[in-house]
C-alpha cells in the first residue's frame, strides 16, 4: 500500500539546512493499522505530509498503491490524493456554516460525483459513524467526539484505500477518544488501511504496529498482532 525507501526531506533557507527525514524506510501493507509515535520535532509531521502528497520529498522513493510518486506534477498528485487517500485532523476542520450533510458533501463535489452518488455516499458514511439522524445539525450542536466522527465520515465518503489520521483524538477527553478509536478499529476491520500519528501510548498499543520516529529516522517497528492481510493469507493457506 505504501513504501518509502531511503527517503529524505530537507528544508532549505539561504542560511541553513534542516533535515526533517533522512534515510527514512517504511512499508505499510494493505489492511494494516499502523500508529506513528515520536517526540516533537522528530519528523512525524513531515512524514505524514509526504505520505499524504501534501509535501514533496528531497530524495529517495515513495510508492503509493503501486504508483511511483516521484516526478508527478501537481495535477497528477491531486488526482492520486483524491482517489487513494482520506484525511482526519486533530482540529476536525468542519465548516461551521454548513450542516453535517453539506460538510461531508464538500470534497465529493470536488471529486465530480453526481448528486445521486453524493447523496448515497454521504448517507452511508454518516450511518457508519452513527450520525445518520443528525445530518441536518451544525457542528456547533455536536460534542467534540461527534464532530470528529463527522470528520471521519467526510474522509470515508470518498472510499479511500489509505486513511491518514493526525492526532485524531488530541482534542478529545478520554471517553470520547476511546469511542473514536473504536470506530477507527471498526473501519480498519472492514478493510481500510490506517496510518495514525499519536502521542497517546494507550492508542498505540491497540494497533497492528507502532512505528517510532526519532531524528527523522525509523527507530523501531513494534508488531502488535496479526494484520488483516495476515488473516486473509492464513485463510487462503488453510
Amino acid at each position: 500500500m505504501l513504501r518509502m525507501t531511503n527517503l529524505s526531506k530537507v528544508y532549505r533557507t539561504h542560511m541553513i539546512e534542516t533535515h526533517a527525514l533522512r534515510g527514512f524506510e517504511i512499508e505499510v501493507r494493505e489492511g494494516e493499522f499502523v500508529t506513528v509515535t515520536g517526540p516533537s520535532g522528530s519528523g512525524k509531521t513531515s512524514f505524514l505530509n509526504i505520505a499524504g502528497l501534501l509535501e514533496e520529498f528531497t530524495s529517495g522513493e515513495y510508492i503509493l498503491d503501486g504508483v511511483n510518486v516521484k516526478g508527478l506534477d501537481d495535477n497528477a498528485r491531486s488526482r492520486l490524493r483524491n482517489e487513494k487517500l482520506g484525511f482526519i485532523f486533530q482540529g476536525f476542520n468542519l465548516i461551521p456554516d454548513l450542516n453535517l450533510y453539506d460538510n461531508v458533501d464538500v470534497p465529493l463535489r470536488y471529486r465530480g460525483f453526481n448528486a445521486a452518488e453524493r447523496k448515497k455516499r454521504i448517507e452511508d458514511a454518516l450511518a457508519k459513524v452513527g450520525l445518520a439522524s443528525r445530518m441536518k445539525h451544525y457542528p456547533a450542536e455536536l460534542s467534540g467526539g461527534q464532530q470528529q466522527r463527522v470528520a471521519i465520515a467526510r474522509a470515508l465518503a470518498g472510499s479511500p484505500k489509505l486513511l491518514l489520521a493526525d492526532e485524531p483524538t488530541g482534542n478529545l477527553d478520554t471517553q470520547m477518544a476511546r469511542g473514536v478509536m473504536e470506530l477507527l478499529e471498526e473501519i480498519n476491520a472492514a478493510g481500510t488501511t490506517i496510518l495514525m500519528v499519536t502521542h497517546d501510548p494507550e492508542l498505540a498499543v491497540r494497533t497492528t504496529r507502532n512505528v517510532h520516529i526519532i531524528d527523522g529516522q525509523v527507530s523501531d517497528l513494534v508488531r502488535r498482532g496479526p494484520t488483516l492481510v495476515d488473516t486473509k493469507s492464513a485463510t487462503v493457506t488453510a
